[in-house]
């Protein structure tokens, strides 16, 4: 083989490994890619229900319910367009209270209530997370949200 071969074998070994570690490190990234939804587009089914993503909204007043035997918890999340049903298991943030704007991690189950894995308060009264606040078309500070009972 001359030298001209073998610098050229080389240099396409090169471009083909450069080629596959681009494709692996792109698959990597988005399978860890983690996309907001708002209440309103998990409602227009706009959230894949495969996958796991987040959703962020206001706790609606009166609607938290939790275990008493574990710590699991239910409670209603609003965009103050349309409501999804958050499912948690473990220990929410100490900042976690009803009318409190949260964003949660987790999958969308069949039966189109969100199953969170990780839940997110915020950390001041003036602060909201920057995608909470476009999904609620942000508010004034005295928009709550409570729960009507029938």
């Amino acid at each position: 083989m001359t030298p001209r071969r073998k610098r050229m074998l080389v240099i396409g070994l090169l471009v083909v490994g450069m080629g596959l570690a681009t494709a692996l490190i792109l698959q990597a990234f988005n399978e860890n890619l983690m996309y907001f939804y708002s209440p309103t587009d998990v409602q227009a089914g706009k959230a894949p229900e495969a996958r796991d993503f987040r959703i962020g909204g206001l706790v609606v007043v009166g609607s938290v319910q939790r275990a008493t035997d574990k710590l699991a918890v239910e409670f209603t999340l609003s965009d103050l367009k349309q409501e999804v049903v958050v499912r948690y298991e473990g220990i929410l943030p100490d900042l976690f209270r009803e009318g409190q704007g949260i964003v949660a991690n987790g999958k969308l189950g069949p039966d189109g209530v969100f199953a969170a894995r990780e839940v997110l308060a915020k950390h001041d009264e003036n602060y909201m997370p920057p995608e909470v606040a476009d999904a609620l078309g942000r508010p004034g500070p005295d928009a709550t949200l409570t729960r009507s009972t029938p």
